[in-house]
Order: C-alpha cells, then sequence, then structure tokens
C-alpha cells in the first residue's frame, strides 16, 4: 500500500486522466457568456434569479480573465483553454502590419485563417469525438477549423442589436430545441450585453443596471425552459463571462501625438484607439526611439518591448503581437493620430485590476449545491468542460485541479484537501482514479 501511495504522490505532478464517460450516460451542456458582465454587477442591482442559481448550484467570488481583456481573445481562451499568446486571437481585430488593413470586430469573426492558428476550440475537439455542438453569436463559432466547423451555427448579421429581450428568449427557445430535438450535446450561447450598455453609458450608470436587471430576467426565463423541457436532470448550465467594465476617466486621457519626442513618422504600423491597449511596430532602426519616447511619455501609460512583458501576462510569445505593446491604467485610454473613442466604459485594462474581473455561476447535475469558491482564471474553465463533456482535451494552459471541488464526484474533497488520495481523485475525479487503481490506461494531459 505505501509503494501504491507513492506511485500516487508521484503521478500528481503528471497531470490528470482525461475523463472518459458512457455515451448513453452523457450529460448535456450549455455555456452562457453574457459580454462585459462585471464580477460585481449583481451588487447594486436587485438579481433574484442569479442568486437562485448561486443557491443551487456554484458561484465563484470572482474569474479573472486573461491579458488582454477584449471580447474575441478572452471568449477564444475559454474554448481553448489557452493564455492568449498560445491561442494567437491577440485583438478583437485582424490586421496586417506589413499593408497597414485592419478589420472591425464584426469582420473579423469571419477570418478563419486569425481563428485557426494551431489551437482548436472545444467544438471540434468535441465533434471528433462523437458529439454534437452548436455556436449561438458565439466569438469564434463563425470560423473553420482544420477545414472543420461547427455541426450547428447562429451567427449574427451585421449592426445587429444585442439588448433585444424578446429576441433573447427566442434564441433561447431555439437552444432548447437544439437540445430536445437534435439532440445536441455542447452550445455555447452568446449575448452582447451588459457589455454595450457599459460601453456606452458607462459602468455605474442607470442604464447599465436596467440592462443587469434584464441579464437576470433572461437567466430566469432559461432556468424555466431547463425545466419545462426536462432537462434539469441532463443538463449542466454555466453562465460566465469574457471581462468587466471600468469608468472612463475623461480628464486626463493618454494622446500619443502629445508625447514628446514622439511621431507618427517613426511609426510602420499602428492598432491604438481601441481603448486602452495599443501595438506599435516603429519602423526599421527607430525601436530604441519611440520606446524611451514612450515609457515617460505619460504617467498612467505602461510601455513594454514584447520580450520584456511581465510574464504573467503571457502576451509576448507569438508573432502576431507587435514589437512595442502598450496599456493604460484602469480608467485611462489611449489616442492616436485622432480622438475616436468617447465610450463612458471601457475594458482592455490589467487582466488583475478588479474592475477587469468576471462572474462564473454553474448549476446542474454535476455541480454541488450552495457552494461559493475562491477566485480562479478562466483558462481553467476549458478543462472543467472537457471534463462536464466526458471528453479528451487537447493540450491547454489550465487545470481541472482548481475545478474539481465544484463537482458532485468529488464530495466531501474541497480545494484544499492534503492526504495524497484525497488529493488525487479531486485532480481525476472517480471514475479515472479507479482506472488508476485498477491499471487501465488513461490519456495523460497537460
Amino acid at each position: 500500500m505505501l509503494v501504491f501511495l507513492g506511485l500516487v504522490v508521484a503521478l500528481l505532478d503528471l497531470g490528470a486522466c482525461a475523463p472518459l464517460q458512457e455515451t448513453g450516460n452523457r450529460n448535456k451542456l450549455l455555456l452562457v457568456s453574457f459580454d462585459g458582465f462585471r464580477w460585481n454587477y449583481d451588487q447594486d442591482v436587485d438579481t433574484p434569479n442569479l442568486d437562485a442559481m448561486a443557491r443551487d448550484g456554484v458561484k465563484a467570488k470572482y474569474m479573472t480573465p486573461p491579458f488582454v481583456t477584449q471580447t474575441s481573445p478572452c471568449h477564444f481562451t475559454l474554448l481553448t483553454g489557452k493564455y492568449i499568446e498560445n491561442h494567437g486571437v491577440i485583438h478583437n481585430m485582424w490586421f496586417n502590419s506589413n499593408t497597414g488593413q485592419k478589420l472591425p470586430y464584426y469582420n473579423t469573426q469571419g477570418v478563419s485563417a486569425w481563428w485557426d492558428n494551431g489551437s482548436l476550440p472545444i467544438w471540434i475537439t468535441a465533434q471528433r469525438q462523437g458529439l454534437k455542438t452548436a455556436s449561438f453569436f458565439f466569438p469564434g463559432g463563425n470560423a473553420t477549423y482544420q477545414g472543420e466547423e461547427v455541426n450547428v451555427k447562429r451567427v449574427e448579421k451585421l449592426f445587429h442589436s444585442y439588448s433585444n429581450e424578446t429576441e433573447w428568449r427566442q434564441n433561447i427557445d431555439t437552444v432548447m430545441k437544439w437540445f430536445t430535438e437534435d439532440n445536441l450535446d455542447f452550445v455555447a450561447l452568446y449575448f452582447g450585453e451588459p457589455d454595450s450598455t457599459g460601453h456606452k453609458h458607462g459602468p455605474e450608470s442607470q442604464q447599465r443596471k436596467d440592462m443587469v436587471r434584464q441579464v437576470d430576467r433572461t437567466v430566469g426565463y432559461l432556468r424555466q425552459r431547463i425545466e419545462e423541457n426536462s432537462l434539469n436532470s441532463t443538463l449542466n448550465l454555466i453562465i460566465t463571462s469574457d471581462h468587466g467594465m471600468v469608468t472612463v476617466i475623461k480628464e486626463n486621457e493618454i494622446h500619443l501625438k502629445n508625447v514628446a519626442n514622439f511621431s507618427f513618422r517613426d511609426i510602420k504600423f499602428e492598432l491604438v484607439d481601441y481603448g486602452p491597449h495599443g501595438l506599435l511596430e516603429p519602423k526599421p532602426g527607430k525601436l530604441e526611439q519611440v520606446y524611451e519616447a514612450l515609457k515617460v511619455g505619460h504617467t498612467n501609460l505602461h510601455v513594454y518591448k514584447k520580450e520584456d512583458m511581465p510574464k504573467r501576462f503571457h502576451y509576448s510569445n507569438n508573432s502576431r503581437i507587435s514589437p512595442l505593446v502598450l496599456y493604460g491604467d484602469p480608467g485611462y485610454v489611449i489616442h492616436g493620430r485622432y480622438k475616436v473613442q468617447f465610450n463612458k466604459g471601457e475594458h482592455g485594462f490589467d487582466n488583475l485590476a478588479m474592475d477587469m474581473q468576471t462572474i462564473f455561476r454553474a448549476v446542474g447535475p454535476a455541480f454541488k449545491r450552495g457552494l461559493e469558491v475562491e477566485p480562479f482564471e478562466s483558462v481553467n474553465v476549458y478543462a472543467l468542460l472537457c471534463d462536464l463533456l466526458g471528453i479528451t482535451p487537447e493540450p491547454h494552459d489550465g487545470s481541472l485541479t482548481d475545478m474539481q471541488y465544484m463537482l458532485v464526484k468529488n464530495a466531501g474533497i474541497d480545494r484544499f484537501s492534503s492526504p495524497a488520495t484525497g488529493k488525487l481523485a479531486m485532480m481525476l475525479g472517480f471514475t479515472a482514479f479507479l482506472r488508476l487503481v485498477t491499471g487501465i490506461p488513461c490519456t495523460m494531459v497537460p
């Protein structure tokens, strides 16, 4: 027995066995993202349905997104379990630094080469293992990956209004049909609010509070429809978001054109005017001059050569990232040649800033009830999704360890379990633990 326990302890550092489920016993999974839902938006608004979901399931104190805290990069981290430098969707906008061409958010959704950069989203991984999946407006859902696309998808039209509550309910009804009539296994459903309202009116505005109430009503409608379709015992529901929102400080915005000793004549390519985050590629021989000027250009501006970016950002080791990376302190946006950004709320700041933190709620047959958990990084969500679906993950940067303690199958094991067997069971899950004990092989993942 001591020899076995020694082997168990040694295996802890190797990873976790990929979960496997019998197809007939597999639960379904719905991942819902409400864009720009800051971690504390439920504290100044009455949210009875989100509160009920927390009582019936799991609530995180908050969830930390990756840097850079933008919509497409953060959502692709949820779908791949990779930091942004590793999955390569480094910005909301596709760009070509050689020609200067840039595409806005909506058009970038259809550029498969931007998304298909060596990382597979969970849709494709699940489909290759026999599951049926769908994307409803979810970022990344309009691309193909290694020649494959999600089984079922809905793509919003250009200039789509994300705030129509009637349409939200219709979309939910469609998703319910996908689960009950088309027998889909996994659906990712996206709502563009309260992000749009937070941008336009600011995160402290009455309009944002009203939109959070609309989100909460929608959560209530969603759970009602799950019950009416007899899915309570077979569907796991996760509600989360990509990032938070910060009030823009208008009195002291950062204007690059006003920085002493800096000139756009020294720049080959720029991607600024998009909130607090900027990418610059100086002309040959101008890197040091531009860097030295900008690094002292504004008290609230942070400027790094990409190789010197703090390691915690995981935002340097990718050829798409420009030689210089800029970001403002919370509330400080960057303007380039002209002021074109007039939002009252913004995101894209340091991912550790509290106003960038977001929400995580989960309920369903796999989840414990009435459990509030400590904060974790969103890069870990992918491992949880794969575990819930019973599929083998692709290599990723997250960890199932920080998520397993939410699950019923790990009842009695909390996040801080210290005995070797308990810790192993927390990491592997009961089924995989038995496989290890009995000698049945399983696939190891990072």
